[in-house]
């Protein structure tokens, strides 16, 4: 298992990339980069602009536009979904890596429950007016601001539909032996950033709905979620989105309001 003190795409991160502390944990190598580390952020770039130089030179076939529109389209009509998921993170300077599996529910516009069960409890809130991530057996809450959410490039952006695939990326379609019916398209930010300068998803062209999202960061880290059971839901109650503390709970209150560290 990856040790907290080991920066690693998660959940948290997955949200937005420069929450302190104990949680949202960064997709970064902890301190500033050494000569190795000079070398690697070289090596990654190196990388980046090579896959800008073959989007130069491939192009999505008709059919992979029609089913990219298609996925859009359906995203921009979607009220909300449920879907069970499996996570693997791993981070490229340590090689270490952590998988976890739990719950996912989104409902528009931008309302998530993303709870974890494996390989420790932890409950992630995306609501109307806060965001938290609730660690069940540390006894600790953490809250942020909403808009940390809605205006990064994220996971989470992907998932509730956010993301333009056509404004926001260059697409191209790649053969996946391994898909299992899914259509695989490789994702390039036309305004790459830290925490996103690779993307892939894979498509289920039957139902037009994202069934794996792989996020490739600077330092080559990855983050990879597939789902299952996903299901169409259309009346999830809010409540399903909304947080109270537990008694007792350290609260560390990261929303601006004096950086409060709260108990309830």
């Amino acid at each position: 298992m990856i040790s907290k003190d080991v920066d690693v795409l998660s959940t948290r991160s997955a949200v937005t990339g420069h929450a302190p502390g104990r949680g949202w944990r960064l997709c970064r190598p902890p301190g500033a980069p050494g000569k190795a580390g000079r070398h690697k952020k070289a090596e990654n770039m190196t990388k980046t602009i090579l896959a800008y130089l073959l989007i130069a030179l491939w192009a999505v076939p008709a059919q992979g536009a029609d089913l990219v529109d298609a996925v859009q389209k359906k995203y921009e009509s979607l009220s909300g979904f449920k879907a069970e998921f499996t996570q693997d993170l791993k981070n490229s300077a340590s090689g270490e890596g952590e998988s976890r599996s739990g719950t996912i529910a989104f409902k528009k516009p931008s309302l998530v429950r993303w709870e974890t069960v494996k390989p420790e409890k932890e409950l992630l809130v995306v609501g109307k007016d806060a965001v938290w991530d609730y660690f069940e057996d540390d006894r600790e809450a953490y809250r942020y601001p909403v808009e940390e959410v809605i205006n990064s490039k994220t996971m989470l952006k992907f998932l509730t539909g956010k993301a333009n695939l056509r404004e926001d990326f260059h697409v191209f379609e790649e053969a996946d032996a391994e898909a299992a019916g899914l259509v695989r398209f490789k994702l390039v930010p036309k305004e790459p950033e830290p925490g996103l300068v690779m993307a892939s998803v894979w498509v289920d062209p039957g139902t037009q709905m994202i069934m794996r999202l792989s996020i490739q960061d600077f330092y080559a880290n990855t983050n990879d979620l597939s789902l299952k059971n996903l299901t169409v839901e259309a009346g999830l109650p809010d409540s399903l989105f909304s947080f109270t503390p537990p008694p007792g709970v350290a609260v560390h209150d990261n929303t601006g309001a004096d950086g409060r560290n709260l108990s309830k």
